[in-house]
């Protein structure tokens, strides 16, 4: 997905999300933010 602070708009691809944070991943902070305000994953 993409975010693009200026346009404020925000596309997040769950399915890839999902993989990577059960496979350790851990988010920045900022990224973090925009994870738990636009779907509630976190």
């Amino acid at each position: 997905g993409f975010y693009d602070p200026i346009k404020n708009q925000t596309c997040l691809n769950v399915p890839a999300i999902l993989y990577f944070l059960e496979k350790g991943a851990q988010p920045t902070r900022t990224v973090y933010d925009i994870l738990r305000k636009a779907s509630g994953i976190l």
